[in-house]
């Protein structure tokens, strides 16, 4: 899985969607990540298309909503995701919430399935706690591959970080940036001023030294083109030690299905 990701959360408009989906891509991302309930995926589809890149060299993954997570029902969506992204497979599906019609062996069952038939590569979970994660894998032969989840310098995610590392699970981090909450924080402007790049920047490169994988959305190829500017962002030590001393739990992503543990 690629280092980075192009997160397309809200990039509804289908043209501005596509294109930049097809900017990113030519500007050296390799990895797109969308989902069922973005309403998006026939644009990302035509931005992977109209890019020169071979659809064999971009990682692509979406996933299934709430309401689609009962056996058939996955199986039937998945097909119609395929059908959006005019593609013949996806390299990773999540499971978007523990949450809806998700029964873990019944879900689960359908994933492996899938994964059989050659329609995804990998399994993924997303917004799941350690407990979700080992029941999951507890159901299924395949590995659970990845979990995506909230992540950013306020939200650190130690224990899920922790034991992620511990089961074989990469992590990959949404709303790296905390929706633009990580401009106002000093350490991290301050560090920023330091290196003279942007804080978008610094807490890219922060992700980046706890291995896990961030998938900034953007929409502007300025945006995208920053983001992509990270990866040449190596922190010290102990400009990851500062980050790590910023005392806040600020999570961005609460709704009323979320896990209770949280």
């Amino acid at each position: 899985m690629p280092g980075l990701g192009l997160g397309t959360w809200q990039n509804e408009a289908p043209d501005t969607c596509a294109e930049s989906v097809r900017t990113a891509l030519e500007a050296g991302y390799r990895h797109v990540d969308t989902a069922q309930i973005y309403g998006n995926e026939a644009a990302v589809g035509r931005g992977i298309a109209a890019a020169d890149i071979d659809r064999e060299d971009v990682f692509l993954a979406t996933k299934v909503w709430i309401d689609s997570l009962a056996h058939d029902d996955v199986l039937e969506s998945t097909e119609e995701s395929l059908e959006k992204l005019g593609t013949e497979y996806v390299d990773l599906l999540y499971v978007h919430w523990p949450a809806g019609e998700y029964e873990p062996e019944a879900t689960l069952s359908a994933f492996e399935q899938l994964r059989e038939s050659g329609a995804i590569d990998r399994i993924g979970v997303s917004n799941f706690e350690p407990s979700h994660v080992e029941t999951a894998q507890s159901v299924v032969d395949a590995p659970i591959f990845a979990n995506q989840v909230e992540m950013h310098p306020l939200l650190p995610q130690r224990e899920l970080r922790a034991f992620c590392a511990d089961a074989g699970v990469e992590l990959v981090a949404y709303s790296p940036l905390a929706r633009g909450d990580v401009f106002d924080v000093d350490v991290l402007s301050d560090i920023a001023d330091d290196r003279g790049v942007s804080e978008a920047q610094v807490s890219l490169a922060w992700l980046r030294a706890k291995d896990v994988t961030p998938i900034p959305k953007a929409t502007g190829a300025d945006h995208i083109r920053d983001n992509w500017a990270s990866l040449e962002l190596e922190l010290t030590d102990e400009e990851v030690g500062r980050i790590d001393g910023i005392d806040a739990e600020r999570r961005q992503v609460d709704p009323d299905f979320a896990p209770a543990a949280w």
